[in-house]
């Protein structure tokens, strides 16, 4: 005889695809976003520990966490490789929206996300400690309001173009050389 169980859905689990949003709409809905609204950005290309770590530290942080993400077009002009994004953007937004640390997910075309964050005005903008934020203009923007922004301690030994670097040289990642 064959037990069978089956796992019950969890309250509180969405489709990832209810937290992925166009610009327009989350321009709408600015004033309807929980505060305080934790903002951070990036290309996400290939998830990683290190991203988790980061993602559920700057949730911590309010009562929300907005991620936006390069577009491609975006991605491609940062200068991490000709092959870079290796995702494309429906599928790294769908992968974000899957973690229950992000709240929302949306889009940015430009080369850096300061449109953005003036149209939403969020209350905290965070970044990986790799960045100095005091260089940054999304800080002065987000300080403008009243708002925080901050470095969260950065995973050491995780980081995507390392990753690629080391499937390139058909090497695993769990290989530590």
């Amino acid at each position: 005889m064959t037990a069978s169980f089956s796992f019950p859905r969890p309250d509180g689990c969405p489709d990832p695809q209810t937290k992925i949003f166009e610009r327009d709409a989350l321009r709408r809905w600015r004033n309807q976003l929980p505060r305080p609204l934790v903002f951070t950005n990036g290309v996400f290309d290939l998830l990683h520990t290190g991203h988790v770590h980061y993602l559920y530290a700057a949730r911590q942080l309010g009562a929300a966490l907005l991620v936006a993400i390069n577009t491609d077009a975006s991605a491609r002009r940062l200068g991490k490789g000709p092959e870079r994004p290796l995702n494309r953007q429906a599928d790294r937004a769908y992968v974000l929206a899957g973690l229950a640390c992000v709240d929302a997910v949306t889009f940015f075309d430009e080369d850096t996300p300061v449109a953005l964050i003036d149209e939403l005005r969020p209350d905290i903008y965070v970044k990986g400690g790799d960045y100095d934020m005091e260089t940054l203009e999304e800080t002065r923007l987000v300080r403008s309001w009243g708002g925080h922004s901050l470095a969260l301690p950065f995973q050491s030994g995780y980081s995507t173009t390392q990753l690629v670097r080391r499937i390139e040289a058909g090497r695993s990642a769990a290989d530590p050389s």
